[in-house]
């Protein structure tokens, strides 16, 4: 009996570390983020080559269904005596033809490479579906036909997501949520930087709703920039039912107006002054810092603030 329980527990520990294996590959390189810089500008007409290999994206040594490297960039403390407010994970790309969702990241991470003042830690994966972006025709799903943002877990209810996809979306093949929670490595990588990074607050942008969306506490956003608040709901596998409702931490859904079609520069920098402002606002305050993440060359007007 006792051999038998040995002879259990080996196997049970060499499919785990099977599995991890799978997830992770310590070989990726600077290669691997130039050749991914390489297809991502080819795809994007609003994310130049150049504009890509500046932001310094790093590998993370997770990668794709179909082996595309999941690129990262991290924003620590710029000192290790300095305690940043809170820590934020920003999350672009989760569906590979939301074009804008993808752009803005890169955008947003100009802002910081300039004026990244230590109030928060960031750590930002501008494109987590590498797999629905790059083919020839982008497609909402990853390589598998599984949509992402229905894959996460259940709180152990394995069929959740199953049963309202063939009930509540009659099995439309772009929201298939995969044959149960967590079965595609984007989804694992995500869960696994949720555990490590422990985030405050979680902000995934998406397109083409044109609103801001918001799923666990505390109080959310009003607006961001010209998107105003307007609560979608929460799903069975999403990352807002996930991270927002199970894990209490609040999610920010920023929806673009257009997939394809890019915010005006003023209106990319009003969304990122206005969700500074709620972060420094809403998370937890572990320290009070005088310097801003706000770039000192964007500024409100107070009378366009009126009119919103």
């Amino acid at each position: 009996m006792l051999t038998r329980i040995y002879l259990i527990t080996i196997f049970l520990l060499f499919s785990s570390s099977t599995q991890a294996n799978d997830l992770v590959d310590t070989n990726s390189g600077p290669n691997d983020v130039a050749e991914t810089c390489i297809k991502i500008a080819e795809k994007l007409a609003s994310v130049k080559l150049s504009e890509c290999n500046k932001r310094n994206l790093q590998g993370s040594g997770y990668f794709s269904s179909s082996r595309q490297p999941l690129l990262i960039k991290e924003y620590p403390p710029l000192t290790k005596k300095q305690i940043p407010q809170a820590r934020i994970l920003m999350l672009g790309g989760i569906h590979g033809d939301e074009y804008s969702s993808i752009t803005i990241m890169f955008k947003w991470m100009q802002i910081l490479d300039k004026h990244h003042s230590g109030l928060f830690h960031w750590k930002i994966a501008p494109l987590v579906n590498p797999d629905g972006l790059l083919q020839k025709k982008s497609q909402r799903m990853n390589a598998n036909g599984v949509d992402l943002n229905r894959n996460f877990p259940n709180e152990g209810n394995q069929k959740a997501s199953l049963n309202y996809w063939k009930k509540r979306n009659y099995s439309d093949p772009r929201r298939y949520p995969g044959k149960k929670p967590l079965s595609e490595l984007e989804t694992q990588w995500i869960v696994h930087l949720i555990k490590d990074f422990q985030p405050d607050a979680i902000v995934a942008v998406h397109a083409p709703y044109g609103i801001v969306d918001f799923d666990g506490p505390p109080k959310p956003p009003s607006h961001l920039g010209s998107l105003h608040l307007k609560l979608l709901g929460t799903y069975p596998g999403s990352l807002g039912n996930y991270a927002g409702l199970q894990q209490h931490i609040p999610v920010v859904t920023v929806e673009l107006p257009y997939a394809g079609i890019m915010p005006s520069k003023k209106e990319v920098s009003r969304i990122w002054v206005d969700l500074i402002r709620w972060l420094k606002k809403n998370v937890p305050q572990k320290l009070e810092l005088v310097q801003s993440e706000n770039p000192e060359g964007i500024k409100e007007n107070a009378n366009e603030r009126k009119q919103r």
